[in-house]
């Protein structure tokens, strides 16, 4: 099997999780490798998803480290017998690979939850509105750095068009909404977009007023996206320097709580639309 020069968090995820059973198992990489009959560098590259796992490796693994759970460990060879090219990587080496990370983690996911507190969610953004927020990023992006993001941000959108839609719930700020973000018409466009989107079946848009004072986690942006088990649950988070994933148990722990929160909050989702509509007026 060919190795990788950069795997994507999908495929890391996979070692990660087979090297926390192993480790689990208290089974080391000598063991490991011999079951599968190659070296122990191998093994390494394949835990570090430099090179991909086959299902049946999967199993033996699995069957050989005790691991009782069917579902699991059916959601594991499941991600490693997935072999589709996705959209976005026709965008590998023009975008940053953390980018595609993103989509390739919205594409697979059972459910998204996201929180935003400066602008609306990427996902539920207008093509000028996108233009704008990648425009006011430091150092500046050049002209075509910042069309090929909005292109990929365009086409993230097609989770919502798909046979079977994401289920997609989004807490977004009140303060968000009055964040002018290409200027007045712009911004008075994306929030009826938005309100209008928020209609959508599967599609759930949840306002934060600005009344509630404090809450937690309002530093930064939030993705969290279910798996096919809540122990291969990811949380993305934004950063300066690019989208960060992590899937430890306790920061899981820690967003759901934060999502929680975020719940029992905010408005519901009519009294949502009449919000961004009342601020997309008053612009």
């Amino acid at each position: 099997m060919a190795t990788r020069t950069t795997p994507t968090e999908r495929q890391k995820r996979l070692g990660a999780e087979l090297r926390k059973m192993r480790t689990a198992a208290g089974a080391t990489t000598e063991y490991a490798a011999g079951l599968l009959g190659i070296d122990r560098t191998r093994l390494s590259n394949m835990e570090s998803g430099i090179r991909p796992f086959s299902p049946e490796r999967v199993r033996t693994l699995a069957c050989n480290y005790a691991c009782s759970d069917k579902s699991y460990i059916d959601a594991l060879a499941a991600i490693a017998e997935s072999k589709e090219r996705g959209w976005w990587e026709r965008h590998r080496g023009t975008l940053p690979s953390g980018l595609l990370d993103i989509a390739e983690l919205e594409w697979h996911a059972k459910r998204v939850r996201t929180a935003q507190v400066i602008h609306v969610p990427g996902l539920l953004q207008t093509e000028e509105y996108a233009r704008a927020v990648f425009a006011a990023v430091l150092p500046p992006l050049t002209r075509l750095e910042v069309e090929l993001r909005v292109a990929h941000r365009m086409e993230r959108q097609q989770v919502f068009e798909r046979p079977q839609p994401l289920p997609y719930v989004a807490y977004v700020h009140e303060a968000a909404l009055r964040m002018p973000f290409g200027g007045t018409k712009v911004t008075r466009e994306q929030l009826t977009y938005l309100a209008t989107e928020s209609e959508r079946e599967t599609i759930e848009v949840r306002i934060i007023p600005t009344s509630v004072g404090g809450f937690p986690g309002a530093g930064h942006a939030l993705l969290y996206a279910d798996g096919p088990l809540a122990q291969l649950d990811t949380v993305q988070l934004d950063s300066a320097h690019g989208p960060e994933f992590t899937h430890a148990e306790a920061q899981l722990t820690k967003y759901r709580s934060h999502l929680e929160w975020m719940d029992d909050a905010a408005l519901a989702p009519s009294a949502s639309r009449d919000i961004i509509r009342k601020i997309a007026r008053e612009l």
